[in-house]
């Protein structure tokens, strides 16, 4: 007769990709309003969806408030989710917004020359709009079983339902994309990318960089 062994399982979710999801309300008046809808009548062609011709939206002066409140929540994501020491300090250096109408859609990417990359969604309709993210390569063998189902542990790829007045920060190495818009809105957000300022690392491991 088998006898029934007990045993207790842990089951640890190590090494995570960090990304941060919350929704604001920007409480944008008549004048920023007014700003917003140029920057949106000023466009470029992007792979797949269009662009602001301006990359550094962010820098007008009458967003400046909104730009304050984005950095918070980039700072809440580093001091108090990462813990990341407080002697170094996050800036916007690029802005832009991204416009993706029905059947378009926005490019596998990622960020380069940045820290943390944002994005916050001016218009869109959580029954249809999502961002795909994706597992950064880090497979130490070629197996691929089949999944019996998707979760957190074994996922290479992770979709949010995103909509209107959401934020959404990542590191700004993970891959991300849009497929083609659905629903009847005009998808508008504003990604943005940071930098550091201040001393990063420990001098004595001879590991400080000072920016």
């Amino acid at each position: 007769m088998n006898k029934k062994i007990e045993t207790k399982v842990e089951v640890h979710c190590i090494f995570p990709v960090t990304v941060y999801k919350t929704r604001i309300n920007p409480n944008f008046n008549k004048k920023q309003n007014l700003i917003i809808n140029n920057y949106l009548k000023k466009l470029k062609k992007n792979e797949g969806n269009k662009l602001s011709i301006d990359s550094y939206v962010l820098e007008n002066k009458y967003l400046k408030n909104f730009k304050n409140q984005l950095l918070f929540f980039v700072k809440d994501y580093i001091f108090n989710v990462m813990k990341y020491q407080s002697t170094i300090k996050p800036y916007v250096t690029q802005s832009w917004f991204n416009i993706t109408n029905n059947n378009e859609y926005h490019h596998k990417h990622s960020h380069p020359n940045s820290f943390i990359s944002g994005v916050f969604y001016l218009n869109a309709d959580f029954n249809y709009d999502k961002i795909h993210t994706y597992k950064p390569l880090t497979k130490t063998h070629s197996l691929d079983p089949t999944l019996q189902e998707i979760n957190y542990y074994n996922s290479s790829e992770w979709i949010f339902s995103v909509g209107t007045y959401d934020l959404i920060l990542f590191p700004s190495y993970l891959e991300h994309r849009v497929d083609f818009k659905q629903g009847d809105n005009t998808r508008i957000s504003l990604a943005f990318n940071t930098w550091l300022k201040g001393d990063i690392g420990d001098k004595d491991k001879l590991a400080l960089l000072k920016l």
